[in-house]
């Protein structure tokens, strides 16, 4: 092909990308945006395969058709509670595609004796580094997600000294690549360390921090594909590369705000072990918890203008996503303005709450970010937590010596009654205990969330009857 109308064909690519992450920003257009930069990944890729002509097209077909195949099975067989595993899943392979791709790029060179300038080893050594580094995290983060490895930090004597041990290997080994590419060895072995230091990095961090975990891999995942990008000399992927990384560094700054932690505490790792504080949990508790049961909320709610939804990973947990449809569509046939209040870091991905809102049809309108929502509270007659726990922990505001102190909530205590489903009075992720279950307008109702949501419709339904 022309090298103008491949280089004006990669620039169009990544406007796309832009213009795909821009839409990404607010949950109306993110499908839009995803279509945008699916576009522009599909234009750079058929652009890239006329070009290069690195394979036959009956290999690249069939690694289509697998692909896709996978593609649809996973899509249609993964629950929404374990979307979080998917997409650090993902960012894993991606890494670990870039960390392959230059990989075979040194190889095919050295095998045909031909030159390799200084970008070439300095990029592929980047990128076998990063991307392997992002397999073996998103693999520990994905099992730690998924149960299959401990949530609870793994922590051990000396591990920041050993963590630092092991990144200067991988700094030798990558200066090794760079000064004697021909050694073959220092590439094998420098895919080996980098796994280690990709668990290294990501044992020690607890479950509750996992969505900050997830957006520093998905902008690792990105920086390995811009690496590779100049490995192969190609300007679309330098460009979407640096678009993920650098995205994926502000969100996680922001999941970092979000959960009152630093950008070093997140890169360090070693953050995360909390533990259940009994004691204060019986202080605070005793006596004061009152009980509720689905009629009283149902009348709660038959008085209600004005009702608000503060959902958590407990409503991911009980598949009670379609319940919580079906009660918002009945309370706004009856004329109540109501809303739903979404913590950033509620859930276990970033946007884990609005995904599965979205999953149901509820409207984007009625997602409203804790700054939207926080002033609003005031005005509610009914604030419903469901499995929420520590995004809406008062403790965050008045006890500077919390773990989470410093973390911004959700303001639902400030509503004429609060409402909160939940199985028990177990602590959240971060381990101490929640006095919001002991104010004096706040209602505990004990169940599984779908089955409570289902009999408070039902009671209500009951009272319209």
């Amino acid at each position: 092909m022309n090298p103008a109308v491949v280089q004006l064909a990669y620039l169009f690519s990544c406007i796309l990308f832009i213009a795909g992450f821009m839409q990404l920003s607010r949950p109306k257009t993110a499908k839009r945006g995803n279509l945008l930069g699916a576009s522009g990944m599909l234009l750079a890729i058929v652009v890239t395969l006329l070009d290069k002509q690195i394979v036959s097209f009956e290999i690249i077909l069939v690694g289509l058709l697998v692909g896709t195949a996978l593609g649809i099975f996973t899509a249609l067989t993964t629950p929404m509670t374990a979307m979080p595993q998917m997409v650090g899943l993902l960012n894993g392979f991606g890494g670990a595609a870039s960390a392959l791709v230059a990989g075979a790029a040194l190889f095919e060179i050295l095998s045909l004796g031909n030159p390799l300038t200084l970008q070439f080893r300095i990029a592929t050594a980047a990128s076998s580094l990063i991307g392997t580094l992002t397999l073996f995290g998103s693999l520990v983060a994905a099992g730690k997600l998924q149960g299959l490895i401990k949530e609870s930090p793994i922590r051990y004597k000396g591990e920041q000294c050993i963590k630092l041990l092991v990144l200067f290997v991988c700094l030798f080994l990558g200066s090794m690549l760079t000064t004697r590419p021909d050694t073959l060895w220092a590439y094998w072995a420098l895919l080996g360390v980098s796994a280690l230091l990709g668990v290294l990095l990501t044992a020690p961090i607890g479950g509750a921090d996992m969505p900050v975990v997830i957006c520093l891999m998905n902008s690792y995942s990105g920086l390995a594909g811009a690496a590779t990008g100049f490995v192969l000399s190609n300007t679309a992927l330098i460009i979407a590369g640096s678009l993920v990384g650098a995205s994926g560094i502000i969100l996680t700054q922001i999941m970092c705000k979000a959960m009152n932690r630093s950008l070093a505490n997140v890169l360090l790792g070693g953050f995360g072990e909390l533990k259940e504080d009994t004691a204060l949990a019986g202080t605070i508790y005793a006596g004061r918890v009152k009980s509720t049961d689905p009629e009283e909320v149902a009348m709660l709610l038959e008085a209600a203008s004005r009702v608000v939804l503060a959902p958590g990973y407990g409503l991911a947990v009980a598949q009670a996503q379609y319940a919580v449809r079906d009660l918002y569509n009945y309370l706004t046939s009856l004329g109540v303005e109501v809303d739903f209040a979404i913590h950033p870091v509620a859930g276990r991905m970033p946007g884990h709450m609005s995904v599965l809102l979205a999953e149901v049809d509820i409207p984007y309108e009625k997602l409203k970010e804790i700054d939207e929502i926080n002033p609003e509270f005031e005005q509610v007659d009914v604030a419903i937590v469901v499995g929420a726990n520590d995004v809406v922990n008062p403790l965050a505001n008045t006890d500077p010596n919390s773990p989470i102190a410093g973390m911004p909530i959700l303001e639902v205590y400030k509503a004429k009654t609060v409402v909160v489903i939940k199985r028990s009075l177990s602590p959240g992720f971060a381990g101490v205990p929640n006095p919001l279950f002991a104010y004096d307008n706040t209602l505990m109702l004990f169940a599984d969330a779908k089955q409570a949501l289902q009999a408070v419709l039902a009671s209500l339904k009951e009272l319209k009857a």
